[in-house]
């Protein structure tokens, strides 16, 4: 099985409100995927109704070659959930939500719960209505990732985590990456996503605006250039491609257009080039480049 999740020309409404407008998403098995978009873009609305929460009103899922819908109990064996506001049951220590949790999927990994535990410092004699929010995500962080299943999908999993634990976070799911296991992550925190995910999907109102791995979005997009020069070219601002253009001195910073790359180092090493760093596009360059019309203040098209 190449793909853990497809999703074709899914549609959600709400009343007269869409939700999903035609969403497509492919997640491979085997990889971590990062699905990306503000909030009200239809990133947990997808993702319930690929876990069978909603049922959609048109297009196709497919979730480890079963119908979420139909096959909604056999497959939740195959997968755990962790979302981005947990509850608890309010009597049961977290431990013991932990061991109910891996019963209902394909068992518990003790060695992997006791280092998970460990990990990320959680108690787990106490009760859940004593739980921080903070803590009612790392229950439901250790119970996914020391059960004994295929596909995690984990929908703003560290909303509530200090900055440490987010560090932790990242590692032991570079682990489960490791181990092959396939990871649906929706994640605010875009520098999570770009150190862990192999594809990014990014969703706006309802519809996939651009998907592939990291190096692929990053194409076409602008890299970051600062420039020693031993002087600064004539006329650099008209240098086609040249974007926020910064002259301190002899020093030159600026944004640069992939296709322009060539005349604009052409026109550095006309003036003599001392030192020069080039940074790529960052995933939250390309995230945000899909929304510059709400941050400017006007409506998409």
């Amino acid at each position: 099985m190449d793909s853990a999740i497809t999703v074709k020309g899914l549609v959600k409404r709400f009343g007269s409100f869409t939700a999903l407008d035609g969403m497509d998403l492919d997640v491979q098995t085997g990889q971590v995927h990062g699905f990306l978009g503000p909030n009200g873009s239809g990133k947990s609305t997808t993702i319930r109704v690929i876990l069978g929460l909603l049922r959609a009103d048109a297009g196709t899922v497919t979730l480890l070659g079963g119908d979420p819908w139909r096959d909604v109990v056999p497959l939740h064996r195959r997968l755990a959930y962790v979302p981005g506001d947990v509850s608890l049951w309010p009597s049961l220590t977290g431990g013991e939500a932990i061991d109910l949790l891996g019963k209902l999927r394909g068992g518990l990994d003790e060695s992997r719960r006791a280092h998970l535990l460990e990990r990320f410092e959680l108690d787990p004699t106490k009760k859940g209505r004593t739980y921080s929010k903070g803590n009612r995500q790392k229950v439901a962080i250790v119970a996914a990732l020391s059960s004994d299943v295929e596909l995690l999908v984990l929908d703003e999993p560290t909303s509530g985590l200090d900055p440490l634990m987010e560090a932790v976070f990242q590692e032991e799911i570079a682990l489960e990456k490791a181990r092959g296991r396939t990871v649906l992550l929706s994640s605010h925190i875009l520098s999570e996503v770009e150190a862990l995910a192999d594809r990014v999907s990014i969703i706006r109102d309802g519809v996939l605006v651009e998907t592939g791995t990291l190096d692929q979005v990053r194409r076409h997009r602008r890299s970051h250039l600062r420039v020693e020069l031993t002087r600064v070219p004539d006329r650099l601002g008209d240098v086609d491609g040249i974007h926020e253009l910064a002259v301190q001195g002899t020093t030159v910073t600026c944004t640069v257009d992939d296709a322009h790359t060539a005349d604009v180092m052409s026109m550095f090493a006309s003036g003599g080039i001392v030192s020069i760093t080039s940074t790529p596009a960052s995933l939250e360059d390309i995230f945000l480049s899909h929304y510059d019309d709400r941050l400017n203040g006007t409506s998409s098209p």
